[in-house]
């Protein structure tokens, strides 16, 4: 099997040069950007990973994200020296699927690294299982294709986006508490900071979907307790 191939931008070199040594030590192929233009021009269809630095010149992280979403599902980790929820907020917004907050651990690294890989290519938007799926009277859910379809339109996702909605849409009328959710989708263990990272991504996904957010159809919140759909 070919290796798995991942995106860096950083415009530090030196951190580039520590995040390809690491990543190519664990049989990884690493792509090197400067930037985020430089990083969109490098993106294809077989980079399994893009790992994006917050603060650079010129095209940013965050900027760099949005792009990369009008054209792929791939995930995207956030490197950032700020852990404000604010800033997570506005990185999950972009279409971000985690963050790794400055100075941080090579382990951590890798490990994020491994979820995140697994997650997409295994269970996620590169993979290929299952029956069509249908929800909300006008979805329609496609594992082996890992598209979603509503009134007969793709509907663009993130990989995390398709996995909670595949999720839900699997489990007809059960609740999942969001430590449920964030444990399933995320495979991580839950900690209560991880409760806006899932909201933000409820709330993009039900954007996506058309949702009334004063009377979220597809996607029901039961308070107290989580979220379902039917």
């Amino acid at each position: 099997m070919e290796p798995r191939k991942i995106l860096v931008a950083d415009d530090d070199p030196e951190i580039r040069e520590v995040l390809r040594l690491l990543l190519t030590g664990e049989g990884y192929e690493v792509l090197e950007a400067s930037d985020g233009s430089e990083a969109i021009a490098l993106l294809n269809s077989a980079v399994d990973l893009v790992i994006l630095d917050v603060m650079m010149p010129g095209t940013g992280g965050y900027a760099a994200c949005a792009e990369i979403r009008k054209q792929s599902a791939v995930p995207v980790l956030f490197l950032t020296a700020r852990s404000q929820d604010s800033d997570k907020s506005m990185g999950f917004s972009v279409g971000g699927d985690d963050f790794l907050v400055k100075p941080f651990s090579y382990a951590e690294l890798i490990s994020r690294v491994k979820a995140m890989l697994r997650r997409y290519c295994i269970y996620g938007t590169k993979a290929a299982a299952g029956n069509l799926l249908r929800c909300g009277g006008n979805i329609e859910i496609d594992p082996d294709q890992c598209l979603v379809r509503q009134n007969g339109q793709e509907v663009s996702l993130t990989g995390t986006e398709y996995r909670i909605l595949y999720l839900l849409a699997s489990h007809p009328g059960k609740v999942f508490s969001v430590q449920n959710l964030y444990e399933s989708v995320w495979d991580e263990p839950y900690f209560y900071t991880c409760n806006n990272t899932v909201m933000v991504h409820i709330r993009n996904l039900r954007r996506k979907l058309g949702d009334d957010p004063q009377n979220s159809h597809i996607i029901q919140t039961v308070w107290g307790k989580g979220y379902r759909i039917g």
